[in-house]
């Protein structure tokens, strides 16, 4: 059985999915920069005895810990990436290339469908990059765990 919903609830959920989409971005935005800085600090801290003397054991644990730092970093990198495809037709980068009256010719039909799917598209990507980020941290952390491990041998 198919359920029809009326018009207004339509306008109505098409402009939460919108802005909940959107929210979704920012948050994953914001993750990011903050596993961003914790990574970076970890990385300092880390070259800071990087010149030290330390048992073979802890120097490939925490080497192996650096490069998952290191790859966890890029993925956070690419969730802030800027994203600026022009083929979508409804998003500003598309908008950019257009004179005003192409742009008030796109507001004539209602792209939040378009929108909503290409900033969905777009979160899952950041959220999928945050998530393999966050593993990597983690990962990293365990291999510095047991780094330390070796050296209070």
């Amino acid at each position: 059985m198919t359920v029809t919903v009326p018009a207004a609830s339509t306008d109505k959920n098409m402009d939460a999915a919108c802005a909940s989409v959107a929210s979704e971005i920012a948050r994953t935005d914001g993750k990011a920069s903050l596993l961003l800085a914790f990574n970076g600090a970890v990385l300092a801290g880390l070259a800071s005895v990087a010149d030290k003397d330390l048992p073979a054991a802890t120097k490939v644990t925490g080497a192996l810990a650096v490069l998952a730092l290191g790859i966890a970093a890029m993925l956070l990198l690419l969730v802030v990436r800027p994203r600026l495809r022009a083929d979508d037709q409804a998003s500003f980068p598309h908008w950019a290339q257009l004179d005003e009256d192409e742009i008030r010719s796109c507001m004539e039909g209602d792209t939040r469908a378009t929108r909503i799917r290409v900033l969905s598209t777009l979160a899952v990507r950041k959220y999928r990059h945050l998530r393999r980020a966050v593993d990597l941290t983690l990962a990293a952390l365990a291999l510095l765990t047991l780094a330390a491990a070796f050296l209070a041998r």
